[in-house]
């Protein structure tokens, strides 16, 4: 939907937005959402949706208004709710408010609200206006449109690589190939996902924690794709499931004294789909989703990348270039299998941001054509 948006209006959607990013990591699996109310060129109240089951944003904005909130303009970031959930409809307190006017960024995907919220509004005398930073607004929330879309969680992969593109040395040691600053960041990333998920391979040459070691408002479930289920039961990852979910995806080819081996021990052992190099990956996405996953974090190793990029799995993506050389035609790199044949062939990322840290060059992209084609248009 066009509209004459002013520089006001966009202004306070901005404000919106940067309120929404509070709630990530603890509101999940429902979006981050932000709203803010405006009388006569001030704010008389705004809020955020601040943990999963809490009042929505709107409520929060309306609580903060008290009667202010009569004749005021309501921006928020996504659609107001219009059924009864684990909180009442928002759409029933803004009109009870006295609210003049809602300008929502986009519509909610999710069936009870979507296309139902606004004309609510609308049918109680409130001019309702929709796609004020409507892209923003969606990939604020990529996660739980995709989740909407398509059952499975969001996708990231993240590596770390030297300036020629080594993951390790030719002996295999990749401690440390990025700064301290840039591990740092990675904890931040664990901190706001559902689950972390490496190969057998890294587990077998590193024995990893994949704990989360910042605090998090989240519970990180760790995960290990390992048909055989190879995971050995005096791994660090066994060793600490009592501070941390354990999940292995084997296939029933697993031997069955190693599922009971592990299951015995508190992991949990999900038999999925065989692939032809192993566990399928959009059968383990499916059950993900099923237990309302968003983010999905994975962190190797290089057969693992390469599987997920062949099967378009990945959204997002997020690399640490260290500035230092390995060299050695035997030092791994961060995809493994047959790769491109031809550059042509390679997959283009839509760069979307870079940052220094530490020594390192944090860099953020998307996978065009995968990432975003979960956003409806309005």
């Amino acid at each position: 939907m066009s509209e004459p948006w002013s520089l006001t209006d966009v202004g306070w959607m901005r404000r919106a937005l940067d309120l929404a990013r509070r709630g990530q990591g603890a509101v999940e699996p429902n979006p981050m959402v932000a709203a803010v109310l405006v009388r006569e060129g001030e704010v008389v109240g705004e809020g955020w949706h601040q943990r999963f089951g809490g009042p929505h944003a709107e409520v929060e904005a309306l609580r903060a208004a008290g009667t202010g909130a009569r004749g005021a303009t309501l921006y928020v970031t996504l659609e107001p709710c219009c059924h009864y959930g684990k909180t009442p409809p928002c759409t029933r307190a803004l009109i009870e408010a006295g609210v003049a006017r809602v300008v929502a960024a986009c519509r909610d995907p999710f069936p009870p609200v979507s296309a139902n919220g606004l004309p609510e509004l609308r049918a109680a005398g409130i001019a309702v206006e929709a796609g004020l930073l409507r892209r923003e607004a969606q990939e604020l929330n990529a996660p739980y449109f995709k989740l909407r879309a398509t059952g499975r969680p969001f996708v990231t992969a993240k590596w770390a690589v030297s300036l020629d593109g080594k993951v390790a040395t030719r002996t295999g040691d990749s401690r440390w190939v990025s700064s301290p600053q840039a591990r740092e960041r990675v904890q931040r990333l664990r901190a706001v996902s559902d689950a972390v998920l490496v190969g057998i391979g890294t587990v077998l040459a590193d024995d990893p924690l994949l704990t989360c070691r910042v605090p998090s408002r989240r519970t990180l479930t760790r995960i290990v794709l390992d048909g055989s289920a190879r995971l050995p039961l005096g791994s660090r990852l066994v060793e600490t499931v009592a501070e941390g979910p354990v999940l292995v995806a084997a296939t029933a080819a697993a031997p069955a004294e190693r599922l009971s081996g592990l299951r015995a021990r508190g992991v949990e052992v999900l038999l999925l789909p065989a692939a032809e190099d192993g566990v399928s990956l959009e059968a383990l996405l499916d059950e993900l989703g099923r237990r309302a996953m968003t983010n999905l974090l994975v962190e190797g190793g290089s057969t693992v990348f390469a599987g997920f990029f062949a099967r378009r799995l990945v959204d997002a993506v997020v690399v640490y270039l260290a500035p230092k050389l390995v060299g050695g035609e035997r030092a791994p790199g961060a995809l493994g299998g047959e790769g491109a044949a031809k550059m042509a062939e390679a997959v283009g990322l839509d760069l979307r941001d870079w940052e220094r840290v530490g020594e390192d060059l944090e860099l953020r992209a998307t996978v065009p054509g995968v990432f975003g084609a979960y956003f409806p248009a309005d």
